[in-house]
């Protein structure tokens, strides 16, 4: 990781006390955990700090005010309520601020987290892999030390996560879902995940995934199914279903995943939490074999929008590894998230003009149309021209597809899924005169958009076509109707988003009659990835629907 994340001597717009400049420069390349310098015994914990005496202060410093003064932490100390029920369901900011002002330890932030894992995760298996709950502690307990020692705080210090398993993380078995990569163990991090242990967080295991990802429902033959903790016989989507379901539950305070056709939006949507897509080239996805050709995407998944911000921080920025990544500063997700919205024009098109819809998805969006205009949008029954999408997007996956997984069909056939076997053979079968098609294709495609949006900056549609669906089915083979041709037919409104490359956000909008997540998806102007957030955070503010908890 480049200097440009922590290259001034300043406080991270997000988050509490203590964020010196330069503390991880040159380091997230190693893969060297930024939390690693000693550890400190129980004896070293912070005083049990009520979160109503501090949260005033941490809760405006979230949203870019003045740090938590020693005043507030003081009184929060001494007020001494027990909190460690309150910490698994702490926004994130609000956790690094404690952290960092030494409000709360590591060991206690640990502590409240693997207990909710022990709680829940039986019934979502949704964390795999996972270190024994003595380790996570020893992890914290060096956290603590650091703290302790007076040395700079990286900005995710102390703060728990797990690592989507289609990430390569030292230490932890990279599956992919796959049997056929059942026992593999890394020799070197990604550099997302090199990069997020710089920042400061603790990997206590992996995140449940499809077989390499493919598909929006999270199941495989090594780990098993994932469902949602808002309905346990739903499926929690993929293909970050683990990472969603981990978050929605209060297992972990953050997360990350991946979107190709919409793995960070799905999830986010069916577990009422937060995902976020990235511009295509803002967060770097190396290794990869074809960094140009796809439209694959890391990114953050949280609770809330501040929380995304947090981690588009640390995440975000060119890598000289990734080409694909363009020059970008991640200081730009610091600060207040504050804009006013009048006179924005945005578009309204639930289905994207005609794609079709389940009714309990179609009544939940309408219900939020009149929350855009009283934040002073002007929104307008518009669709962007998508023509050519679906060809260029399905064409150039399969492709892709099949160039980097095809050797594996040839040696383990048996082992591979159904779909998976499917995708790769069509992609096999695409001429050189097809794949240039869909490639001429997707760059008109591309200009329609901009076209589009120099009118239009937001487009408000469907994040999924269908809520949560029976965790028991592989996947949706009909909408209202009308039949799916291919196993991720069911998400076009993610994947015809995605083949644009624009940033794009899940934000909870709500609940079906039966108690399932609905989110809403914003779409913006490319590289214009701040702006998404805010406007999703005025949403965000505006409904609070994700602050109701799940049943579990």
């Amino acid at each position: 990781m480049t200097s440009d994340v922590f290259g001034r001597r300043e406080v991270l717009g997000l988050v509490g006390v203590g964020l010196a400049a330069g503390v991880v420069a040159g380091c997230a390349r190693s893969g060297a955990p930024a939390n690693s310098a000693g550890a400190a015994g129980a004896g070293d914990a912070a005083q049990p700090v009520d979160r109503s005496a501090l949260g005033g202060a941490v809760s405006e410093r979230a949203n870019g005010g003045p740090a938590p003064t020693a005043a507030a932490v003081g009184a929060a100390a001494s007020a001494g309520v027990p909190r460690s029920g309150d910490l698994h369901y702490m926004m994130a900011t609000e956790l690094a601020g404690l952290l960092h002002s030494r409000a709360v330890s590591a060991r206690e932030v640990m502590t409240a987290h693997l207990e909710r894992i022990s709680r829940v995760n039986p019934t979502l298996n949704a964390i795999v892999a996972k270190l024994d709950d003595e380790r996570c502690l020893a992890l914290a307990d060096e956290a603590d030390k650091r703290a302790a020692s007076g040395a700079p705080l990286p900005p995710l210090h102390g703060l728990p996560t797990a690592f989507k398993d289609l990430q390569s993380a030292v230490g932890f078995p990279y599956t992919r879902g796959s049997l056929i990569y059942k026992d593999a163990m890394p020799t070197e991090d990604s550099l997302f995940v090199a990069r997020m242990r710089a920042a400061g967080v603790i990997p206590i295991g992996k995140t449940n995934a499809p077989e390499f990802g493919m598909g929006s429902h999270t199941f495989n033959r090594v780990y098993g199914t994932t469902v949602n903790p808002y309905d346990t016989t739903k499926s929690a989507g993929g293909s970050s279903g683990g990472a969603a379901a981990s978050l929605a539950s209060g297992m972990l305070p953050i997360a990350d995943g991946s979107d190709n056709g919409g793995s960070l939006r799905n999830p986010g949507n069916f577990n009422n939490i937060v995902g976020f897509r990235p511009t295509f080239g803002l967060v770097p996805t190396a290794p990869t074999s074809l960094p140009f050709l796809g439209v694959s995407v890391n990114g953050p998944l949280a609770r809330t929008v501040d929380d995304v911000a947090l981690l588009m921080s640390v995440m975000a920025g060119p890598d000289p590894s990734d080409p694909a990544c363009y020059p970008s500063d991640p200081a730009v997700f610091r600060g207040a998230l504050e804009r006013d919205f009048r006179g924005v024009r945005v578009a309204w098109c639930p289905d994207l003009g005609g794609l079709p819809l389940d009714p309990r998805v179609r009544d939940v969006l309408a219900a939020q149309r009149a929350t855009f205009e009283s934040l002073g949008c002007v929104v307008e029954d518009v669709a962007p021209d998508l023509k050519d999408a679906e060809y260029a997007f399905i064409t150039i996956r399969s492709f892709r597809t099949a160039a980097t997984l095809g050797p594996l069909l040839d040696q383990h056939r048996d082992l591979l899924k159904k779909d998976a076997i499917e995708e790769i053979e069509a992609g096999r079968a695409i001429t050189n005169a097809e794949l240039a098609r869909a490639m001429l294709m997707h760059a008109q495609l591309m200009e329609r958009m901009r076209k589009f949006q120099e009118t239009y900056a937001f487009t408000l549609c469907a994040v999924n076509q269908v809520p949560p669906f029976d965790a028991k089915i592989d996947w949706p083979h009909e909408i209202a109707g009308v039949r799916m041709e291919h196993y991720i037919a069911w998400q076009k409104t993610c994947y015809w988003i995605s083949a644009t490359q624009r940033p794009a956000i899940s934000v909870p909008a709500g609940f079906t009659p039966e108690g399932l997540p609905v989110g809403i998806q914003i779409v913006g102007r490319h590289r214009e990835d701040r702006s998404v957030l805010e406007l999703a955070r005025a949403f965000e503010q505006a409904t609070k629907f994700g602050e109701r908890r799940p049943p579990i």
